[in-house]
């Protein structure tokens, strides 16, 4: 017996870092603008969508579906992809974009085996990796571009690793990963014999150049997991929908492990989704992203910060003088406007001296955030 009066807390569990919204010094008021946290305020969840839910709800849908999901919302998720996806076999519902990923983790990845993350990285990217006891080896992308080095990709890679995780379009830099840099990263997958995740979840916010899905291509086909949501592009992060696409081979496995951990997704919902499938794609709500992302771009280049216009997805960067987080707290000192500190989103922030901005927010919230930048030049 020991003097410890409290119980062992396992190591997988203090391996995990804080979330961003705990990491973040101000904390939003009655008067504060969250720029920070990706929070939707745009666009609005579609009527239809809503109204369908509290149609199934009234329905008396309210007991489990099949653990991966019901087959019509499979379906329905399952015809959004540019290549075949058999609904029964490839396409799983999970507790949003989230869980499909830490499933997929805790699939491939033994304790002690290394994941390939691009940096700056999505910080649940770190959650996930260290809940399966695995240890994140770090590719930098730079800017302005954001690319990588191909040798230093290639160095990354050693018999320890076991996946590699791709964010298109990219948090928090807004790069969204062309044909060549998929091909790179490819033959690497192949090199190595280990899985491609392809985080997917900002597809349908592409401003710049070409979306590219790793489903496109041929070489991966047995060996890509493709994760995608309707948090952000449909508004309802609440509402915990997200769903990936793999080889049946790769599905039959990551299902056993999805079922453990959440035993299936809210039914009454799911079947909302697969009630208003030809409402899914709206080609407006990609019109006026871009139009709040070149508000909010414009609005902080007016302070005399450099900032790296996204090419797709909710989020942007920006150089600022002196830290980050000094930038943040002085900015919220003064207008109120939270937005998160850059080094939050690097392994090693040295030399980093950046903001993270998100503009998923209704235009009234833009505005009065640009308004209150703009007294800053008064």
């Amino acid at each position: 017996m020991t003097g410890d009066s409290n119980p062992r807390i396992a190591s997988r569990a203090t391996a995990i870092p804080y979330g961003l919204g705990k990491s973040l010094r101000a904390t939003a008021g009655p008067d504060s603008i969250d720029l920070a946290i990706g929070l939707p305020g745009y666009p609005e969840p579609p009527a239809r969508l809503i109204d369908a839910a509290v149609e199934r709800l009234r329905a008396g849908d309210h007991q489990y579906e099949e653990t991966c999901g019901s087959l019509p919302a499979r379906t329905a998720l399952a015809a959004e992809f540019a290549v075949p996806t058999d609904p029964g076999t490839e396409l799983t519902v999970t507790n949003g974009g989230t869980e499909a990923l830490t499933v997929a983790l805790l699939t491939f990845v033994e304790p002690g085996d290394e994941v390939v993350v691009f940096e700056p990285f999505y910080t649940n990217f770190l959650s996930a990796i260290a809940l399966a006891g695995g240890v994140p080896r770090f590719v930098r992308i730079r800017p302005p571009g954001w690319g990588f080095d191909p040798a230093e990709l290639a160095a990354a890679f050693n018999d320890k690793t076991r996946a590699v995780i791709v964010n298109t379009p990219h948090n928090p830099t807004g790069h969204v990963f062309t044909r060549e840099e998929f091909t790179a990263v490819g033959k690497l997958c192949l090199r190595w014999n280990v899985p491609l995740i392809s985080d997917e979840v900002y597809t349908r916010y592409v401003f710049d150049g070409t979306m590219v899905s790793a489903t496109e291509f041929a070489e991966l086909a047995d060996r890509c997991v493709t994760i995608g949501s309707l948090s952000k592009s449909h508004a309802i992060s609440g509402w915990r929908l997200g769903y990936f696409r793999a080889p049946e081979a790769l599905t039959t496995a990551i299902r056993r492990v999805h079922e453990a951990v959440t035993g299936g997704t809210a039914t009454p919902l799911q079947n909302a989704l697969a009630h208003t499938a030809a409402d899914l794609a709206d080609p407006d709500r990609g019109r006026l992203m871009r139009k709040l992302r070149d508000e909010s771009v414009g609005a902080f280049e007016s302070l005399g910060l450099t900032c790296f216009t996204p090419a797709g997805g909710c989020y942007f960067l920006a150089e600022v003088p002196g830290s980050g987080r000094e930038y943040a707290d002085r900015l919220f000192a003064r207008t109120g406007v939270i937005v998160a500190p850059g080094e939050l989103f690097y392994d090693d922030p040295t030399g980093v001296s950046q903001i993270r901005v998100a503009y998923n927010k209704t235009p009234a919230t833009i505005a009065e955030a640009c308004a209150r930048l703009a007294g800053l030049r008064g």
